[in-house]
């Protein structure tokens, strides 16, 4: 099962995948790509240092959605991609992508779905929101991806103590280590797995 990473900033998530790969904990599948939107982004050089293969797929002026889609649809089957993680891609996939790789396309996002999620959730604005709202438990939720944003099948959630004291940063270092690095390669692994044994029945 091959297994493409969709990044586009420093790819912490992307580093706990390939920690888990090495480690043997994520073993039904090999992380075999790992595409981002942004030529800057930090994860196109951890995935250097991995030896894992990399490419940028920027969008091009007055580029629309269902255009990208396409372009993104065509770069990961031309690599036989069959199992698409998103970790930190800041962009909304097109139907035409979700359709292309229904049941397919993991993300892991900061918050326990359904709180602090959706459009213009990502990032530290999560954590921010989480803070100004006062909730004392937050955490990540690794869930199957749909045309709507953060609102495909939950497949695990990890709760995380929000502390005295707690800024956006400290908390989203918090989240990242405690829920989204353990929930991410669990459950990548579970989905391969399973995906593998379909494909082996069918």
């Amino acid at each position: 099962m091959n297994i493409a990473v969709l990044v586009s900033g420093g790819g912490t998530n992307l580093q706990a995948l390939l920690d888990a790969q090495a480690q043997g904990a994520l073993h039904s599948g090999r992380i075999a790509l790992v595409l981002s939107d942004k030529p800057q982004a930090y994860a196109l050089k951890r995935a250097e240092a991995a030896g894992i293969p990399a490419c940028v797929l920027a969008p091009q002026p007055g580029e629309t959605p269902a255009a990208y889609g396409a372009r993104l649809v065509e770069a990961l089957r031309r690599r036989g991609i069959g199992l698409v993680v998103l970790a930190g891609f800041l962009r909304i996939l097109d139907r035409c992508v979700v359709d292309a790789f229904a049941g397919r396309i993991l993300n892991v996002h900061p918050s326990l779905i359904p709180a602090f999620c959706g459009p213009g959730y990502y990032g530290l604005r999560v954590h921010r929101a989480a803070l100004e709202r006062g909730v004392k438990v937050t955490g990540a939720t690794v869930h199957l991806v749909n045309e709507i944003a953060d609102g495909g099948p939950i497949l695990a959630q990890k709760a995380v103590d929000v502390l005295p004291g707690d800024t956006p940063e400290t908390l989203q270092r918090r989240v990242m280590e405690q829920a989204e690095w353990v929930l991410l390669p669990r459950e990548v692994e579970k989905l391969a797995a399973r995906l593998s044994q379909e494909e082996e029945n069918a």
